[in-house]
């Protein structure tokens, strides 16, 4: 299903605007903030605001177009691949990285441990990178 049946299936509108934001983060494994994008999207769309980013992400979100990513940063980030899967984020220069380990060993013990039924999982870890481990 492509992006304009999701939206229309999910009874929201098929807008410009959402399509551009689309674009802006289908397949962009940088894990831009709404503020990023917003600015990628600038020259193009200088009459679309922030807000409108930060709805249509939280759209995209709500519709599973996207993830929400946590790294302890004031703003959100967000990820095309939706399935899960860990993340590394640098704490110099902020870069988000997937990161691929197996989850279903954390899983299966986190389950044993207490009991629950766990649906999803959100790893992610907090580092220095190459790049900035060489600026040091």
């Amino acid at each position: 299903m492509n992006i304009a049946e999701m939206l229309r299936t999910n009874g929201y509108k098929v807008t410009p605007q959402r399509l551009a934001v689309y674009e802006a983060i289908n397949h962009n494994t940088t894990h831009p903030n709404a503020e990023s994008i917003y600015k990628q999207l600038q020259p193009n769309y200088p009459s679309m605001s922030l807000a409108t980013v930060y709805k249509t992400m939280e759209i995209f979100a709500k519709i599973g177009v996207v993830r929400v990513l946590q790294c302890g940063e004031d703003s959100h980030r967000y990820d095309y691949k939706t399935a899960s899967h860990a993340h590394i984020r640098c704490v110099k220069c902020n870069q988000v990285f997937d990161v691929n380990i197996e989850q279903e060993p954390l899983i299966r013990e986190a389950e044993r441990q207490t009991g629950f039924s766990i649906d999803d999982m959100n790893l992610s870890f907090i580092g220095v990178c190459k790049d900035c481990q060489e600026k040091e």
